[in-house]
């Protein structure tokens, strides 16, 4: 069964606090928050001071994305806020090693993410020591945009790499993720689906996180 974390990016803001309740209730594993800084992705979202405040309107995992330029100096204000997974990614300024310790050293997992554009291999000296790899499936930075289908094979080649030398990290893909694309995806080893639009416009939102969550 995979994971479904929906994106908040999707939401209606104006009734955050009811729409994470609503996604919680019918049934999300975990809570998705892209944060964009307008310099690293050309939009801007959210920053660690949002997240604090809702975090009281859940109790399920707040799975953080950075798109952002210097992800080392913001990972304490975001562990203070109340994330549970850190995602940076490895195209950023800051140095992915000492990104790394600085997200253990906030008692979080690490995540590292990669663009459409990145060769997977840049993630191969930093497997053994992180908990999550999101691929995205879309150029970040904007919800609602399709799904490329050819970014799946990068899980195919994680998870050799990772049977091959016994890593323990989650494979996750975000963008373009909805009920259609996602029989693709069920053939691939993916174990977490990041989703936004397809959920939170959907009529019946335990059905639809149902359909994305079975293999």
């Amino acid at each position: 069964m995979i994971k479904i974390s929906p994106s908040l990016l999707a939401c209606d803001f104006s009734k955050i606090g009811d729409e994470i309740k609503k996604v919680e209730t019918a049934g999300a594993d975990m809570i998705h928050l892209d944060v964009m800084d307008g310099h690293f992705v050309p939009n801007i979202t959210f920053g660690a001071c949002v997240i604090k405040s809702i975090r009281k309107c859940s109790s399920l995992p707040f799975d953080v994305h950075l798109m952002i330029s210097e992800p080392l100096k913001y990972v304490p204000n975001f562990a203070d806020a109340g994330a549970d997974i850190i995602t940076f990614h490895a195209e950023s300024n800051s140095d992915i090693i000492k990104t790394i310790s600085k997200i253990k050293e906030c008692g979080k997992k690490v995540g590292i993410s990669i663009k459409p554009k990145t060769d997977t291999k840049i993630l191969f000296p930093y497997l053994k020591y992180i908990d999550v790899v999101l691929i995205m499936t879309v150029e970040p930075g904007f919800g609602g945009q399709a799904f490329m289908k050819n970014q799946l094979q990068k899980a195919l080649i994680l998870k050799n790499e990772s049977q091959k030398n016994d890593f323990n990290f989650k494979i996750e893909l975000d963008g373009g993720i909805n009920t259609k694309t996602i029989e693709i995806i069920k053939n691939y080893p993916i174990d977490i689906c990041v989703s936004g639009t397809c959920i939170f416009k959907s009529e019946n939102m335990a059905s639809t996180i149902n359909k994305l969550k079975l293999r």
